[in-house]
């Protein structure tokens, strides 16, 4: 797949132009994002990859373009349990809700760098060591079973590696300061708790960077189409994490879909020299795997909101009259 230089400068200036628009315009001041407004949001970025999806298609051709289906349907999938982690993280460093767009924002930014350069070390150790592909399909293979036992309710972002590191190295406030990274006390400059969740929340994507790059691979070894599926659902990331974060715990049998998800494509990853399946195929799964645990939750959580009709009406219990309430049992006392 030759992509032009100018297709790369085009999709970079994009990214900056978005970013810049995000931050300098539709949100440059600490609000509550709205589930509503997040919905809007995520409806927005989804129609903007769809497009470039359509482009994909037009200028390289059905493969191309669904492969980067493909790869951006993983990336999103796996944004979701993001979507969990950042909860925990926010919940646990009582993050006020008007601040958290703006650690989020400054984590994709620095996500989409750091992708960047996993993406071009993945490739280029793909391109010269192809037994490297069972080391990445073995590892996802890792990744999916730990997902599926692993309980990160129970996460203490404290005993991060990257925030213990942080917390001895540079001295921090123990209040906030508005959205503000740094704040100035008796004289002596300070970071602000803030950066210490900006700092747990780079960490946790650097891990999840770890499972969702090598899955994508499984599907393409074309660095732009990784790039760019996972540059454009991440972008998403932000509003999807205000649309979710009130009804994540709903979605109850997620996380064994992402894990599945993860095992799929790493036994893809390890059997690749024998059988090639087509990236339609591919996507087909995907989609299957993550529609059957999102109906299956949302299916559980009505189910055990339904009130037990069989304990409201007893039919054989005799009702018992007010006089056993101590209305009408004072009045027999008289």
């Amino acid at each position: 797949m030759d992509i032009p230089i100018w297709f790369w400068i085009g999709f970079g200036a994009f990214l900056v132009g978005m970013l810049a628009l995000d931050l300098g315009v539709f949100h440059r001041k600490a609000k509550v994002i709205a589930p509503k407004e997040a919905l809007i949001w995520s409806g927005v970025w989804f129609s903007i990859s769809m497009a470039f999806a359509a482009l994909v298609f037009i200028w390289h051709g059905s493969q191309a373009g669904t492969e980067f289906l493909t790869g951006y349907m993983i990336e999103w999938s796996l944004s979701i349990d993001n979507v969990f982690v950042f909860v925990l993280i926010f919940g646990f460093f009582k993050v006020p809700a008007a601040y958290q767009y703006r650690v989020l924002f400054w984590g994709v930014l620095s996500a989409l760098i750091m992708r960047g350069v996993l993406i071009g070390a993945g490739a280029a150790l793909l391109a010269n060591f192809h037994w490297i592909i069972f080391i990445f399909g073995g590892f996802l293979i890792f990744s999916g079973a730990r997902i599926a036992f692993h309980d990160e309710s129970k996460a203490d972002p404290t005993r991060n590696p990257m925030v213990r590191i942080f917390r001895r190295f540079v001295p921090t406030a123990t209040e906030y300061d508005g959205q503000k990274f740094f704040t100035r006390k008796n004289g002596k400059w300070l970071a602000t708790p803030l950066l210490t969740v900006l700092i747990a929340i780079e960490a946790t994507d650097l891990a999840f960077a770890i499972d969702s790059i090598p899955a994508i691979f499984a599907i393409t070894d074309e660095p732009f189409i990784v790039f760019t599926a996972n540059a454009l659902a991440i972008l998403g990331l932000r509003s999807l994490y205000f649309a979710l974060a009130g009804v994540i715990h709903k979605f109850v049998f997620l996380k064994y879909g992402l894990s599945l998800v993860l095992v799929f494509v790493g036994a893809k990853m390890l059997a690749s020299d024998v059988y090639h399946m087509p990236a339609s195929l591919s996507l087909g799964v995907v989609i299957s795997i993550l529609g059957i645990t999102v109906v299956a939750s949302l299916f559980k959580v009505n189910h055990d909101e339904i009130p037990d009709t069989a304990k409201i009406d007893e039919p054989n219990k005799p009702i018992e009259s007010p006089s056993r309430n101590g209305v009408s049992a004072g009045m027999e006392n008289h």
